[in-house]
């Protein structure tokens, strides 16, 4: 196995070439045996990845059993289960995503504690409360101590005081934590390719307060989904917040490409060249779409065959 003879082989388990170490990689692609075969030789599961966090916490995101059983029992150390990325615990994330309800009982029989809150301050059960899961809240409830500002500690009483709570404003600091914490989240589901989602949480991020750089990923996420017009529309609310940036016209442009608008997409192209004369990535993009624009032109003015 490549695994076992790299690792005889003298390479550092825990060496990180920029895209995580091979146990985070290992648990991020869904490989149990190979997180065997690496915490055997001593890797250790609690390196963290830039904002992608550990392997237990990528393990979790791909939904993978397996792999958290694997970094929490074939472990020396074991994972920690509790540790914080993105402001959220593994048993926060899941709590406050959705679809992981088939995890929570698991998080919990392994060490998740349900005492712990996220970045604003709400504990899983609230978490899950806000989203109206009977099911987690039935889970977590007799684990939770009991929260000062709930009035009625009872399985009802958190999910009316969640749901009342989840709909007042943030205030301005809350609001950019939130922001910021929903836009990690979504850069995390990008990176991992599951651009719907990415899509999703960058709307919710754009819900606490509009940003230039929201609209331009989010424009990014529909194009790799093959929505032109909802991509072309986050590009056109990037413009106008911030009319000087190359990016916005490459968004746009990219977006017409996909709607077959070769004219306007290479109008949009050449604005972002202007722009940024140096971008190699712009200048393939207005070439390419050179090209379609004069194609499709010769084929309009093209005779019909006899």
């Amino acid at each position: 196995m490549v695994t076992k003879f790299l690792l005889s082989e003298g390479v550092p388990v825990d060496i990180n070439y920029g895209r995580g170490t091979p146990l985070f990689l290992a648990a991020e692609s869904g490989q149990d045996k190979t997180l065997e075969i690496l915490l055997d030789h001593g890797a250790d599961p609690n390196i963290s990845v830039h904002c992608l966090g550990g392997p237990f916490f990528m393990a979790l995101t791909k939904h993978s059993f397996k792999c958290m059983e694997t970094l929490v029992k074939f472990s020396q150390a074991g994972a920690d289960v509790n540790w914080k990325t993105f402001g959220l615990t593994p048993l926060g994330f899941a709590t406050a995503r959705g679809g992981y309800t088939n995890f929570i009982q698991f998080l919990l029989d392994v060490g998740a504690d349900a005492n712990v809150s996220d970045d604003l301050g709400w504990l899983p059960v609230q978490l899950a409360a806000a989203r109206d899961c009977r099911e987690e809240v039935e889970m977590l409830f007799p684990l939770t101590s009991p929260i000062p500002n709930v009035p009625n500690w009872t399985i009802e009483g958190v999910i009316s005081h969640a749901k009342i709570e989840a709909k007042k404003p943030l205030d301005q600091k809350n609001c950019q934590r939130r922001k910021s914490f929903l836009k990690l989240q979504a850069d995390i589901a990008f990176k991992q390719k599951d651009y719907k989602l990415a899509s999703e949480l960058y709307d919710m991020a754009i819900s606490h307060g509009e940003s230039a750089a929201l609209y331009a990923n989010r424009s990014l996420t529909k194009l790799l989904t093959g929505d032109g017009e909802g991509a072309l529309s986050d590009a056109l609310r990037c413009r106008m917040l911030r009319p000087q940036w190359a990016k916005v016209f490459y968004r746009e442009g990219a977006a017409l490409m996909l709607l077959e608008e070769y004219e306007q997409a290479y109008d949009a192209l050449l604005d972002a060249q202007n722009l940024d004369p140096q971008s190699a990535e712009i200048e393939r993009e207005l070439r390419k779409a050179r090209e379609l624009m004069t194609n499709m032109n010769a084929s309009r003015e093209r005779p019909d065959a006899p």
